[in-house]
């Protein structure tokens, strides 16, 4: 794992070469409240990008507060939310969840990390992106893309997305907290793609783990 100068260095080369919340980048469900980002972190569990948002729009047009989606029957929010898959049990997932939301918090939706992660359906991943993307928090979200960077790189030494995250936590400086996510999702997507990554033209590749193993 990189020792913290290292960890520094690999912050400021990737603020420098990747977009940040300042630059137009835009965070991954692009909701315009709390309620809406939670029920589309909800649905983009196993789902591409491009069917959570089918899913959402649809599901959208029909209820935007948890009153109005309690008012919904099941089939037409399965059906609605049907591109994304799972649909029956991420149906029963957003009953609960605006159950729960309007029994415990009158239904607005907490800003906090343990406020969040009591209500059904959110774990620790879409917890943080509420609290990056909607609350402007400055902690680093988990998804798929910056799981599989920072164990690459060796910003983080951890099997699951909820250990990176508590190790980014711990090892990133204050100062790139805000834009970290977006740093390193983008370079995700860009650079250290899942398969076949760029490593020739990777700025940090004098840093990686992964790179000084695999040359």
């Amino acid at each position: 794992m990189l020792d913290e100068a290292q960890v520094e260095e690999a912050y400021r080369i990737l603020a420098r070469a990747m977009p940040g919340r300042t630059r137009g980048a835009k965070g991954p469900k692009g909701q315009p409240d709390a309620f809406r980002s939670c029920i589309s972190c909800m649905l983009s569990a196993q789902s591409l990008d491009r069917n959570t948002a089918k899913a959402a729009r649809a599901l959208f047009a029909m209820a935007t507060t948890p009153e109005e989606m309690l008012e919904l029957d099941d089939r037409d929010i399965a059906a609605a939310i049907k591109p994304c898959g799972l649909y029956n049990n991420k149906t029963r997932s957003i009953r609960r969840f605006c159950e729960a939301l309007l029994a415990e918090h009158g239904g607005v939706v907490p800003g906090t990390r343990e406020g969040l992660m009591g209500l059904p359906g959110i774990g620790r991943k879409c917890a943080d992106i509420v609290l990056s993307f909607t609350f402007g928090k400055d902690v680093i979200a988990v998804d798929t893309h910056v799981h599989r960077v920072c164990n690459r790189i060796g910003l983080t030494q951890a099997k699951t997305a909820d250990r990176t995250a508590e190790q980014l936590e711990d090892r990133s400086p204050q100062w790139a907290m805000r834009d970290g996510h977006f740093w390193l999702i983008q370079f995700g997507k860009r650079v250290c793609t899942a398969r076949s990554p760029k490593c020739a033209v990777c700025p940090v590749n004098h840093l990686c783990e992964y790179y000084a193993a695999t040359t």
